[in-house]
């Protein structure tokens, strides 16, 4: 499979969203970036099972992701 730009830029501003992932018992793993901006990322550990899990991912990973890497319209879970 062939990875776009944008797949390389977002994976490479992702360090940070997976380091605080990890540092909470948890994994963010980055499945997909689709022509239209959407990343679309998997959960594992501790927060696949956490309650505010989608509130971080909306609030913090979409908004550094969006800040950082032009094109990035939104993050989703899978």
């Amino acid at each position: 499979m062939v990875q776009s730009e944008l797949y390389r830029e977002v994976l490479g501003a992702m360090d940070a969203a997976k380091a605080y992932a990890q540092s909470h018992g948890g994994e963010i793993e980055l499945k997909e970036v689709t022509d239209d901006g959407e990343v679309r990322v998997r959960l594992h550990g501790a927060c696949r099972f956490c309650p505010i899990a989608d509130v971080t991912l909306k609030l913090g990973v979409e908004e550094v992701l969006r800040r950082q890497v032009p094109g990035v319209r939104k993050v989703t879970r899978v």
